[in-house]
């Protein structure tokens, strides 16, 4: 092969080394340390970049963008003397290049160091149930000290987050007992609430059952009240407007005795006082009426006493002249059943008489 040959090929080959010696390009997000004859230059960064052939070389390649490391768990104590195992997550970003391959020998070792350290004089200074329930506070606690360490090797941390928390089994079977004990007790209060709701509710309900009964009772006594006066007035209306005499008065009275002894709980029947003056006012009234001529007219309710003649006396007023006649006419069948009544009254009165009063065991009579 010709020497000139060989000459340009290695020309070539040179030229196409120190080429691609110089010309450096940077990914996106990346950094990379330079070093001429092992001092740092400079920091490349993204695109294309030109060095120095055989004086220059990249030291540490970076990745600028925020990551996340997360540690394995580690036993830390707690106030009340409980070891847990805790394992940590955490967010990060190299800001600085040259510090963090500078500036310490393995940032992650570094900080996952620290970590363990800042995180076991932060849980020793609380108890298990703090621990559990204070996540956030150990949280910015911990980003707070690791933020202020790492700044001088040119990282920042953003976030660190606890993501577990394992205490003793034993201290898990407790807790589990406790939770169920809590959840035991929030449902049978619960259900006392229901149950006492309940009642409240009828008993409510109850009331106001008992409260429109007693309305609508008194309600309905009035009415009824108001109905019998009603009644009563009419009665009495009707007598004085037809100006009834003592005669008829007494036979009403002897038809309503029969009825005090028609309930079934009476023991014994009280014949009034009263009952000889009505029958023999009774008596006296048909008795007295003869059997031919024309009826005899009644006297009025509102007449004076009378003499023997039939006239009033002074001060009286004159007797009306009209008269019942349908009292006339059937004075004979009225006298039969005013008897017919009081010989049943008598015989009710006798059988009264002889039945036993309860609790006394003797016969009551009137």
């Amino acid at each position: 092969m010709d020497p000139l040959v060989i000459l340009i090929l290695v020309a070539a080959i040179v030229v196409v080394f120190l080429v691609a010696s110089t010309v450096r390009i940077v990914p996106q997000a990346r950094r990379y340390n330079i070093e001429r004859f092992g001092r740092y230059r400079r920091t490349l960064q993204p695109g294309l970049n030109l060095v120095l052939p055989v004086a220059d070389r990249i030291n540490t390649k970076l990745d600028v963008r925020e990551q996340v490391y997360s540690s394995d768990p580690k036993p830390v104590i707690t106030e009340d003397n409980l070891v847990v195992n805790i394992d940590t997550v955490l967010y990060y970003q190299i800001t600085d290049p040259r510090a963090a391959a500078y500036e310490v020998s393995s940032f992650l070792q570094a900080i996952d160091q620290l970590t363990v350290t800042t995180l076991r004089n932060v849980i020793g200074s609380m108890d298990l149930e703090g621990t559990l329930t204070s996540r956030e506070e150990i949280n910015n606690r911990l980003r707070a000290v690791l933020d202020d360490a790492t700044g001088k090797w040119g990282i920042r941390v953003n976030r660190v987050e606890i993501k577990a928390i394992d205490p003793p089994n034993t201290i898990k079977e407790a807790m589990e007992k406790q939770m169920r004990a809590e959840r035991d007790k929030r449902a049978a209060i619960l259900h006392a609430e229901g149950e006492r709701q309940a009642k409240v509710l009828t008993a409510e309900g109850t009331k106001q059952k008992d409260i429109l009964e007693a309305q609508g009772t008194q309600q309905a006594m009035i009415l009824r009240a108001d109905g019998e006066a009603k009644a009563v007035e009419r009665v009495f209306q009707a007598v004085h407007r037809n100006n009834a005499d003592p005669k008829i008065l007494a036979y009403k009275y002897l038809e309503t005795l029969p009825h005090l002894a028609q309930s079934d709980n009476n023991t014994f029947w009280v014949i009034p006082g009263e009952l000889t003056e009505a029958v023999r006012t009774v008596t006296s009234a048909f008795g007295e009426q003869p059997t031919t001529g024309p009826p005899q007219p009644a006297p009025s309710a509102e007449a004076a006493v009378t003499g023997a003649d039939g006239m009033p006396d002074k001060g009286g007023t004159p007797q009306e002249p009209e008269a019942d006649s349908q009292l006339s006419l059937d004075a004979d069948e009225a006298a039969k059943q005013a008897a017919a009544a009081v010989t049943e009254a008598k015989a009710e009165a006798e059988a009264a008489r002889s039945r036993p009063t309860p609790g006394r065991g003797q016969t009551s009579g009137d």
